[in-house]
C-alpha cells in the first residue's frame, strides 16, 4: 500500500489483540463489540493532526495520553505530547471495520 487515505483513518480504533498475527496489529472501530479483555489499546486518531490515546492503566482504568499524529504514505507517526517516544507505523490496510498496523522497524 503506498497512499493510505487520511480521512479513513480518523475516529477511534480499539485494540483486537485476539487477532493480531506476528508483527502486525488489528484495530477494531470502537462502536465494534469485542471479547471481554483486562484492558485495551484505543487510538481516537483527530482531523487537524490530535489524537488521544487510551491505554490500561495501573488499576484496570484507562489512562489517557494526547499528541499530534501524521500520515505521509502509508506512514502514520504518532507523537506523544511530553517526553514519551514517538511511534512509527506501517498501515496496511484501513478499511470501514478493520485498522491493520506494522511497526515501522518490523520491515
Amino acid at each position: 500500500m503506498s497512499r493510505v487515505d487520511h480521512e479513513a483513518l480518523q475516529g477511534r480504533w480499539t485494540h483486537s489483540h485476539e487477532e493480531d498475527t506476528g508483527d502486525e496489529l488489528v484495530f477494531r472501530p470502537a462502536s465494534q463489540p469485542l471479547p471481554p479483555a483486562r484492558g485495551r489499546r484505543s487510538l481516537e486518531l483527530r482531523a487537524g493532526g490530535s489524537y488521544a490515546e487510551f491505554s490500561p492503566g495501573p488499576v484496570d482504568v484507562p489512562v489517557e495520553s494526547r499528541g499530534r499524529w501524521s500520515l505521509e504514505n502509508d506512514r502514520l507517526e504518532l507523537q506523544p505530547d511530553g517526553d514519551l517516544p514517538r511511534e512509527s507505523w506501517r498501515v496496511t490496510a484501513v478499511e470501514p471495520e478493520r485498522l491493520l498496523l506494522r511497526r515501522e522497524d518490523a520491515d
